[in-house]
């Protein structure tokens, strides 16, 4: 069968772009090639912030509860249909068939959390701030907004930003990642399903060339994006050039810091899951333990050979522990970062290289590979490696663990696992992390709190979620009173 092609969604309908170049989407599980997405440029970008502009006024001008409506709607057809989003999910990115499920209703939260704009969107007022004048706040839509998202949440991800941007008032251009488009091309055809006003959503896919138009557009007001690090440094930079509001989340080094007094039987588990689920392609993932004093030795005893007990697979296969990386390019980048941590030193304890899985010789997998005699300064200590690939450190005490996590460059995350409550207070209150976890190993805010992070793992100062992203899609205007 010939793959099939996408489109984009402009104005309320399916849109072939008259471009020259395609990108095939691969199944990393499989390397067969499951569809071609456009590589559009200005010109396609162009028209669909033209019909977002269009659209405004008169979605603005619908109410609140009437927008908040079609929340409520979008969360039934998402519910409906979310086996065949998890599914899409795991075709298209790799990660197991319940990790899939768990991101689908994650995006379902974010709709629900919406869908309650009419009170999150209230602003305040005060009578007589001074004599027979009054002064209120408001909180006002300002257009078009856009995101650009990554390939490894392409159903959570968007909804971090779009239910909230236009359920606030405001109209939207999506601009999917070249790798993982087909489960935001379905989310669009359910969308179809909930009657928003043509313009007020739509969908473009494209690589760099599209990111460069909407950082140029002088309609689009703010942009969204999750990613790399070096690449959310140059949104920042650009988006701030061209006067927009940017949130850009940007990349992860995670550390998980176990103590001689944690409950080995609960951490194990917890850090399995850390480090190896969605195949160490997420940016809360622990990339790092830091073994504090005694724990190390009992701790290795059981992670090793929990690690190993992973069986990696086709994610569709419900038996499957952790499925592949993304890429071959991604493949080669992990194999670099096992061979530089032992050129520097490094021990392995597990190596994921060479896995194989039968039936699937032409995917990209690489096993649950842990590295030991890791010292802060390697490579694979500080640097992003993005797969399921896992340092332990040694550190004497909990003041010098915390000193290893604040040397590093990044603050997405940091995970600390105790029995006790002297230990657990002093991390959350010193880490320099923008989401914690106490016992916890992926420390993942629900949708009503606000996607954390900080130092190199953000730009912006409004995050992704709950009454940040209200902020950030909304202007404040003070308006003072005198009859």
């Amino acid at each position: 069968m010939t793959p099939p092609t996408l489109k984009n969604y402009v104005a309320g309908e399916w849109l072939t772009p008259q471009v020259g170049e395609y990108v095939g989407i691969i199944n990393p599980a499989t390397g067969e090639t499951l569809a071609q997405a456009p590589v559009s440029g200005d010109q396609e970008v162009a028209e669909a912030v033209q019909a977002a502009a269009e659209a405004f006024p008169g979605w603005r001008d619908t109410t609140p509860y009437a927008r908040a409506q079609f929340m409520f709607r979008l969360k039934a057809v998402m519910e409906a249909r979310s086996e065949d989003l998890a599914r899409t999910v795991v075709r298209e990115h790799g990660k197991i068939i319940e990790e899939a499920r768990g991101e689908v209703r994650r995006a379902i939260e974010n709709v629900e959390v919406a869908a309650g704009v009419p009170t999150l969107m209230m602003g305040y007022n005060m009578e007589d701030v001074s004599i027979g004048i009054d002064e209120d706040c408001l909180h006002q839509p300002l257009g078009v907004f856009a995101c650009v998202a990554p390939f490894n949440f392409p159903a959570m991800v968007p909804m971090w930003f779009l239910p909230y941007a236009v359920t606030c008032g405001n109209t939207y251009v999506l601009k999917p990642s070249d790798r993982c488009p087909m489960t935001q091309t379905l989310l669009f055809e359910l969308l179809e399903d909930v009657g928003l006003p043509p313009g007020v959503l739509n969908l473009v896919h494209g690589g760099k060339a599209a990111v460069d138009a909407l950082l140029a557009h002088p309609d689009v007001q703010g942009i969204s994006f999750v990613g790399s690090t070096p690449v959310a440094k140059y949104l920042y930079a650009q988006g701030a050039a061209h006067g927009k509001r940017m949130q850009c989340q940007a990349g992860a080094k995670n550390a998980l810091v176990v103590m001689p007094d944690a409950d080995l039987a609960k951490t194990v588990p917890n850090v399995i899951s850390s480090a190896f689920g969605s195949s160490g392609q997420r940016c809360l993932a622990g990339s790092l333990v830091i073994a504090v004093g005694d724990a190390y030795e009992p701790l290795v005893e059981r992670l090793v050979p929990a690690a190993a007990a992973l069986k990696v697979g086709d994610g569709l296969d419900e038996s499957v522990d952790m499925g592949p990386v993304i890429s071959r390019e991604a493949v080669e980048r992990v194999h670099r970062y096992i061979d530089g941590a032992l050129a520097e030193g490094a021990r392995l304890l597990l190596d994921g290289r060479g896995v194989q899985v039968a039936g699937r010789p032409d995917g990209y997998y690489v096993g649950p590979t842990i590295l030991t005699d890791v010292r802060p300064e390697m490579a694979v200590a500080r640097e992003e490696v993005f797969g399921p690939l896992l340092a332990i450190l040694r550190a004497a005490d909990l003041d010098e663990a915390l000193a290893i996590i604040d040397g590093s460059p990044y603050g997405n995350a940091a995970s600390i696992f105790t029995t006790s409550g002297a230990a657990a207070r002093t991390f959350r209150h010193r880490v320099r992390a923008g989401n914690v976890g106490v016992n916890i190993g992926v420390a993942a805010p629900i949708a009503s709190f606000p996607f954390s992070g900080m130092k190199q793992s953000f730009f912006g100062d409004l995050h992704g979620q709950g009454r940040d992203a209200i902020r950030f899609f909304t202007e404040r205007k003070v308006v003072i009173t005198r009859w």
